[in-house]
C-alpha cells in the first residue's frame, strides 16, 4: 500500500501518536501554518513518521520529521511513499 497520506490521516496520526485533537478540515484549510500551532512537537511528529513506515512497510527518508508544516510534511511523506510504486 503506497500513499498519500492525507490530511484525515495525519490528523488521525497527530491524535493517535500525540494525543492531539486536531480537526482535519482545520490542517487542510491551514496546509502551511506551523505544527507548533497545532501544538505538535517533534517528538510527536517523530512518532507519526515511526507510525506511517509501520504503516507502509517502507522507510521514509528527507528528514519529514523537519518538515514545519502540514504541506510540507505530507510532499515529503507522499514523494517517499510514492517513489518506485
Amino acid at each position: 500500500m503506497n500513499g498519500p497520506v492525507t490530511y484525515e490521516e495525519l490528523a488521525t496520526l497527530m491524535k493517535g501518536r500525540a494525543g492531539l485533537d486536531v480537526d482535519a478540515a482545520a490542517l487542510e484549510e491551514r496546509p502551511d501554518a506551523e505544527f507548533a500551532t497545532f501544538d505538535l512537537d517533534s517528538l510527536g511528529l517523530l512518532g507519526i513518521v515511526s507510525e506511517l513506515e509501520k504503516r507502509y512497510d517502507r522507510s521514509i527518508g528527507g528528514e519529514p520529521e523537519m518538515c514545519k508544516t502540514p504541506r510540507a510534511f505530507l510532499t515529503v511523506v507522499n514523494e517517499q511513499l510514492t517513489q518506485g510504486a
